[in-house]
């Protein structure tokens, strides 16, 4: 007989943990994107269109920690443009939600990029202008490792 009394089941309104890894049981996923100078929403409102995951805009960081302490974030995809301030908001998700997964959209990955990307536990970073369905294996990739779902799945 299984030693049931060793099981570690949290529960939330959204998720349930199951020895340390989360498993999906939402009727919705909520991603955070920082706003962008160009068409990134919209581009990003495709991938999720016949899915139900909800896109939460923010414009910096601000909104972006008043998002994430008001609404339970599954992901964030982040823009590290300089208009867009990308680094700061993944900064400020580290220090108040360590464990919540983000995708790094950069201009130009060069080193110092990635370096600071690593520092602060970046999932992936995905050069522009975004290959779409790079950026939909990443979140399959991300969603199976994090939460066991395939959502994303093709």
């Amino acid at each position: 007989m299984a030693d049931f009394s060793r099981w570690h089941i949290i529960c939330n309104m959204y998720d349930v943990e199951f020895f340390g890894r989360q498993i999906m049981t939402a009727d919705h996923i909520n991603v955070l994107i920082n706003d962008a100078s160009w068409a990134w929403p919209d581009a990003v409102r495709q991938i999720f269109r016949d899915r139900s995951v909800q896109l939460l805009v923010v414009k910096n960081a601000d909104e972006a920690l008043d998002t994430l302490q008001h609404r339970r974030i599954h992901t964030a995809i982040v823009d590290a443009g300089r208009q867009a301030g990308g680094l700061a908001i993944i900064k400020m998700i580290r220090s108040g939600f360590p464990l919540l997964p983000c995708i790094l959209i950069a201009d130009d990955a060069e080193q110092k990029l990635l370096s600071a990307a690593l520092e602060l536990d970046v999932f992936s970073v995905i050069n522009k202008p975004v290959d779409i369905p790079l950026l939909k294996s990443q979140l399959h990739r991300l969603f199976l490792r994090r939460y066991g779902s395939t959502i994303f799945e093709n």
